[in-house]
């Protein structure tokens, strides 16, 4: 993170903004309209027999958040990876009304848009990070059809971080080589532990989905609501935390949700951070793909 900070690479740059571009022309793009307000999904891969996976982003986040994990889950599955409302190419939500959570005009959207472009009531595999994984596991109680759900890193667990450093504000950066430095700072207090992680890509994916971010994400994943989610979702379910994640004390807390529960597998990567398909993608690609086999 130093080096990126102190002597940023234009030739790493453009390699990680090439692949970015790359992954990004595997996909087609669909913007799904829900009461006026577009919702932009992106589909990978080719059609077959296997319910399609989708796959939801964290806070500060994008459909980028999978970047590493596209090509490896596209190989069996046509994916779905929508930008949330309120995050980079989708539509801000409006606000709740009617007794409505921060959470249920997002809900609809997705349930919504997804239906038009899958067909309502097709059954579908659902994946979430972070944030992300809570409102998966809403979504999955919101729409049904849902046969498998894995939530990597899930917010909404009610239990304590354990955040070593502060975040920076980086909207409050005098300069582009201030707010550089906070964002690089941002990415090693919260979502990733090796320092070596900390790389060009990791940098450009999270610039882009912090500026496109519009959502605010912290007070809902703050406010709990994972477990009654889970308790009230039946399928199998696959619960998988980065050994060093600052979001909670990843082995208490597997063990806990997973505790006498058949269908659900508790899973812990060693060695990673938050952001845990990032910092050890093979490994977790292939956690997901025997999970969702």
């Amino acid at each position: 993170m130093s080096d990126l900070l102190s002597h940023p690479d234009p030739e790493a740059d453009a390699a990680a903004h090439r692949l970015i571009t790359r992954i990004a022309a595997l996909s087609t793009s669909h913007d799904a309209l829900h009461a006026g307000r577009r919702v932009r999904w992106r589909r990978f891969g080719s059609d077959n027999t296997q319910p399609p996976l989708v796959l939801l982003h964290g806070g500060h986040g994008s459909w980028m958040h999978w970047l590493r994990n596209i090509e490896a889950l596209a190989t069996a599955r046509t994916l779905w990876l929508p930008d949330m409302p309120g995050f980079n190419d989708s539509d801000t939500p409006p606000p709740p009304s009617g007794g409505q959570t921060a959470l249920d005009p997002s809900l609809d959207a997705l349930a919504a848009t997804l239906d038009s472009l899958v067909g309502a009531g097709t059954p579908i595999d659902l994946g979430g990070f972070s944030f992300g994984g809570l409102v998966a596991a809403k979504f999955a109680l919101r729409r049904g059809g849902v046969r498998r759900l894995a939530l990597l890193g899930s917010a909404g667990h009610g239990t304590k971080r354990r955040m070593a450093a502060e975040m920076i504000n980086w909207r409050a950066a005098k300069d582009r080589e201030e707010e550089r430095a906070a964002l690089l700072h941002n990415l090693g207090a919260l979502m990733l532990h090796d320092p070596a992680a900390i790389d060009a890509l990791a940098f450009a994916i999270h610039d882009a989905s912090c500026h496109g971010t519009r959502f605010r994400s912290k007070d809902v994943s703050m406010a709990g609501g994972l477990q009654p989610a889970l308790d009230a979702f039946a399928g199998p379910t696959l619960l998988l935390w980065g050994e060093h994640d600052v979001t909670a004390d990843a082995r208490p807390l597997v063990a806990q949700l997973a505790a006498g529960h058949p269908r659900r597998e508790g899973v812990v990567i060693d060695g990673a951070g938050h952001w845990v398909q990032y910092e050890r993608a093979d490994e977790v690609n292939a956690r997901l793909a025997r999970f969702l086999a």
